[in-house]
């Protein structure tokens, strides 16, 4: 069901799909991550490295009224303070979406799947 946005020329629809496109996009630009890992990943058995063209697997949306809570599945970089990335992402994940789509976002909660050596 898409976010109903109401102002005084009419009303906007912004689909699930966009706002965790926007919100995955927002993480891969923070230092340390080195990509998004599959939301399944218990039934998967593996974390998948997923490509920019699969943003909104490692995001899943939850909605309480007009408030969002996302929950974002990545995979950091070794060598790394995870605690630091996480945070990171977060602040970036809310700023991005309350600025862009002009939601309100109530959590950004982050789950680390895996850790990778970068190249």
């Amino acid at each position: 069901m898409p976010m109903l946005l109401s102002n005084e020329y009419g009303k906007i629809e912004i689909d699930d799909q966009v706002i965790a496109v926007i919100a995955g996009s927002a993480a891969l630009d923070c230092y340390g991550l080195v990509g998004m890992a599959s939301r399944s990943q218990l039934r998967d058995g593996i974390a998948d490295m997923l490509g920019r063209e699969n943003l909104s697997r490692g995001v899943q949306i939850r909605r309480e009224g007009d408030e969002l809570h996302l929950d974002l599945y990545v995979i950091v970089s070794y060598g790394v303070r995870i605690s630091e990335v996480a945070h990171n992402i977060q602040q970036k994940v809310k700023y991005v979406l309350e600025e862009i789509a002009g939601l309100k976002v109530d959590d950004v909660n982050i789950f680390v799947q895996g850790v990778r050596v970068s190249r």
